[in-house]
């Protein structure tokens, strides 16, 4: 028999947008918050395995365009120059593992995280090994691909779903900006796909290194009082109590928790506040970094620390770099340069703080951090100076949520091309993410036809990060 509560989300995807605010009533508030918070569905009973539910909460850093394993966690430091780059490697806080010398800091907090030096996609294409780490799903399309109704719901949307959070009104959260290709429309697996509307992240297109930034849809209108807008919130309660009888219908009664939470985001003064920078420390801002990667990190820990569940940072792309031959990690030219003076800095500089703050705040233990890309580079320079697209193998890595840190899981081979051992796909990841936030991996959900639905690929939880 399928529950109710999957009919009411099947039927929750037929009206559309101005229905929506027509029945809810948001429209006449000022307020355009359609679809921010996702609908729960249902999950197996999760299975007893070590580090189950371990983390409250999930920050995702997504280094779009695919990060070079040879600059950052896999140097090759006694291959060629052709190989290995300009590039030293250096000892970190973990007797016997080495980084690349362009993440100093990173070096030092090693024994916080966790490295996987053998991911593999087999996939070179930005859009479908993206769509694949994103969604623990691998695409058809080995070539580059728009996103479709008929995608599979990315992560941080199922993370949403299936544990909404408890004590804010965001649940799965996407910032700085979407994730697309040069002079492309965002890319796949940033969506609920064919789940709908209500399984998406709420993405906030911002940027927070400038003064006082503001999130559009989070502040009261121009004209709209505190006073007016509780005012207008017992109107919409007032719409409510006479249309008693048909919003009982199981389609609008999907829609009274999303516009009840809406509210909430606005009147909800903590939910507010962690948008404030402007409230830390001069400090710990210049910790993170003044650039709009470094404070779109400080933003996530502020959103974790209110609550929310999951957020994930995309890594920004610069004003002018469209066709440029290196847009954000897609280092194709001048790869050294490139890493050395843009990318690698500010990446060591948030994660690293990212990792420590959330130590000294005592949050460590119940935030899952994950660093990724897409995939990684080719082990040889190409004549260019630059690396190309690598989906073979590739590295990430992981810090909190009870992961023994100072470990690392999988290595390459000699050039850092292909898994020497312990080959990892995303799928594994993704059934790891799961299980350390408390969802069973192995556990089914309902589309909104009522087919039960795997939540992951065959993946399997890599032992060593949930042990």
């Amino acid at each position: 028999m399928i529950p109710p509560d999957v009919h009411r989300i099947a039927r929750a995807r037929a009206l559309s947008r101005r229905e929506w605010l027509r029945v809810g009533g948001l429209s006449c508030l000022g307020l355009s918050l359609p679809a921010l918070l996702p609908a729960r569905a249902l999950a197996a009973p999760a299975k007893a395995i070590a580090g189950f539910g371990r983390a409250k909460s999930c920050i995702v850093l997504y280094l779009s365009g695919g990060p070079p394993q040879h600059e950052t966690f896999d140097p090759k430091p006694e291959m060629p120059s052709e190989i290995r780059g300009e590039f030293r490697s250096i000892p970190t806080s973990v007797p016997g593992v080495r980084f690349s010398e362009l993440l100093p800091l990173t070096a030092r907090v090693a024994h916080r995280i966790a490295v996987i030096r053998s991911m593999c996609t087999d996939n070179n294409s930005h859009t479908a090994s993206g769509y694949w780490m994103l969604t623990g799903y691998p695409h058809l399309a080995q070539a580059e691909v728009p996103a479709s109704a008929d995608d599979w719901p990315c992560l941080a949307g199922v993370v949403g779903a299936l544990k909404p959070s408890e004590r804010s009104p965001f649940s799965s959260v996407i910032l700085p900006e979407l994730i697309h290709n040069d002079n492309a429309p965002p890319a796949p697996g940033q969506s609920g796909g064919f789940m709908g509307h209500v399984w998406s992240p709420l993405v906030l297109t911002c940027d927070p290194s400038q003064p006082r930034f503001e999130v559009d849809g989070l502040r009261l209108p121009d004209g709209v009082t505190p006073a007016r807008f509780d005012a207008r919130s017992g109107l919409l309660k007032g719409l409510d109590a006479h249309f008693e009888g048909w919003t009982k219908g199981d389609a609008v009664a999907s829609f009274s928790g999303i516009h009840r939470r809406a509210f909430e985001v606005v009147q909800s003064a903590s939910s507010r506040a962690a948008f404030e920078l402007e409230r830390e420390a001069a400090r710990t801002r210049e910790r993170y970094g003044p650039g709009k990667f470094g404070q779109s990190v400080l933003l996530a820990r502020r959103l974790v620390e209110s609550g929310a569940r999951l957020v994930q940072v995309n890594w920004p792309r610069e004003p002018g770099d469209q066709m440029t031959g290196f847009p954000v990690w897609d280092t194709h030219k001048n790869n050294a340069p490139r890493v050395r003076d843009v990318l690698c800095p500010q990446f060591d500089r948030a994660f690293s703080a990212l990792v420590d703050d959330l130590h000294e705040r005592g949050l460590l233990d119940e935030t899952l951090v994950v660093a990724m890309g897409e995939f990684g580079r080719s082990p040889r320079i190409n004549p260019d100076g630059g690396r190309d697209h690598w989906g073979s193998c590739f590295s990430l890595a992981v810090a909190g949520a009870g992961i023994a840190g100072g470990q690392v899981v999988g290595s390459s081979d000699r050039e850092g091309g292909f898994p020497a051992s312990r080959p990892l796909r995303p799928q594994d990841l993704a059934a790891t993410m799961f299980h350390l936030l408390g969802i069973p991996p192995s556990g089914e959900f309902l589309d909104p036809l009522g087919r039960p639905r795997a939540l992951t690929n065959g993946g399997t939880v890599i032992g060593e990060l949930a042990s």
